[in-house]
């Protein structure tokens, strides 16, 4: 009799290993089964797998349908066409405006340019659902804006955004933590010029709180972006959003307005907050967080620098007073004992 030996284990080749795995389906089907089932994130790291879904992953339409979905006020035309001048589309887009934004770092080497216009995309959700969508186009070339302080207001004067949500009035304070559990803001700021966006908004509410007197709810959101040193060493982006009652019981939104804020609580001028503006455009991260609670956790960091701040100034003007009232006592003592001695 003869033994027969067992062969050795053969290493699967290249070509083995795709066998039985994604590799192996249609492109077609894996464009319009596979990847149009992921989200933003999921497809960026798909694309990073192979080259193949590379370049699978990194078609425009993907893009486009993810960034919609998540921001429906790009479907404006203004919008649409400024990304279309980006450098990958909507991926940059999407690159740009999805992870939050972490500028801590002021370089005095960074060169701003002078920009024609901003774009502000807004998107407001309660429950995973729209409720408020709009694009608003700024002039920044103008003295009116360079010399007055910043502010972006998104509604007019008496214009009011209807809901559906029903406006408690039971249970003490049952509205304002309704609100801050459920709702969430978008909003994108687009320098057509530098091809870059971002998104200033903290995701969910740093506040929630009730207006003493006229009983609106007033939500804040934030981000906290580093300045040019000094009252300016960072700087708060702010975005409020009033909601009030009307007459049926359901909840109107009355003001979306973002203004930006120095550590001694002034204004940023429109000059100013263009510095901060492009400069975090360009040279700030995108970094995915806890969405909301990071946000958070950062403006009452700020919050706590400006009370500090505040203190150590308050306690130097007290003891410059102090000089000031011992300087005057004894010039004054000086004065009468020359007079009476001489």
């Amino acid at each position: 009799m003869v033994a027969l030996s067992t062969p050795p284990p053969q290493q699967p080749s290249s070509t083995t290993t795709q066998d039985g795995t994604i590799s192996t389906l249609h492109p077609d089907i894996l464009q319009t089964h596979i990847l149009t089932l992921l989200d933003g994130p999921t497809l960026a790291a798909t694309a990073c797998a192979s080259s193949e879904l590379y370049a699978l992953s990194t078609e425009d339409k993907l893009w486009r349908n993810i960034c919609t979905s998540s921001w429906p006020s790009i479907n404006d035309p203004t919008v649409s066409s400024i990304i279309s001048t980006f450098s990958s589309g909507h991926r940059s887009f999407f690159s740009d405006s999805y992870p939050l934004l972490h500028h801590h770092h002021h370089s005095s080497s960074f060169l701003t340019t002078s920009t024609e216009y901003l774009v502000s995309a807004v998107d407001i959700y309660y429950k995973d659902v729209a409720i408020f969508s709009k694009v608003e186009k700024n002039e920044t070339l103008t003295d009116w804006f360079k010399c007055s302080p910043f502010r972006v207001d998104m509604l007019e004067p008496k214009e009011f955004v209807q809901t559906l949500i029903q406006y408690q009035t039971g249970e003490k304070d049952s509205f304002v933590k309704q609100l801050e559990e459920n709702m969430t803001l978008s909003w994108i700021l687009i320098d057509p010029k530098r091809r870059r966006a971002m998104n200033l908004s903290s995701g969910r509410p740093v506040s929630v709180q009730r207006h003493w007197l006229t009983g609106e709810v007033v939500v804040k959101f934030a981000t906290i972006m580093a300045g040019d040193g000094g009252e300016k060493e960072f700087v708060e982006c702010g975005v409020m959003v009033c909601c009030g009652k009307k007459e049926g019981g359901e909840m109107e939104v009355r003001e979306i307005s973002m203004g930006m804020e120095d550590m001694e609580g002034r204004n940023l001028t429109g000059k100013e907050s263009l510095v901060v503006i492009q400069e975090a455009m360009e040279r700030g991260e995108r970094r995915k967080g806890k969405c909301g609670t990071e946000g958070k956790g950062r403006y009452e960091e700020f919050v706590e620098r400006k009370r500090e701040r505040k203190a150590r100034k308050q306690k130097m003007e007290k003891v410059l007073d102090m000089v000031c009232i011992v300087t005057g006592i004894t010039i004054f003592v000086s004065s009468w004992s020359f007079i009476l001695f001489r």
